[in-house]
């Protein structure tokens, strides 16, 4: 992903393969490597289609729940579907 500034509010995306858009949707961000703790999940909604799925987003900054001090962060999206919910690992954000 690309840098963004700790001084930005902006939407954060998280690409989900074979996603219908259908399903609830929660991101989270970690320190690179650390699994999200459940307190972590964020509501999250899904985006346009692309040909392998959605991309699910966020909205991250001040003024949200989820604002950055400089630093790397591991984004998560977590899929909630009838009977499956898969917990996937997304790019790592760098934020300056």
């Amino acid at each position: 992903m690309e840098p963004i500034s700790s001084l930005s509010r902006e939407y954060i995306y998280v690409s989900v393969e074979g996603a219908t858009g259908g399903e609830g949707v929660e991101i989270a961000f970690t320190k690179p490597g650390v699994e999200p703790a459940e307190e972590e999940w964020r509501p999250a909604e899904w985006h346009a289609p692309s040909p392998m799925g959605y991309d699910a987003k966020v909205l991250v900054g001040p003024g949200t729940a989820t604002a950055w001090t400089d630093g790397s962060y591991q984004a998560w999206a977590r899929v909630t579907g009838p009977i499956e919910r898969p917990v996937l690992p997304g790019g790592v954000v760098p934020v300056t």
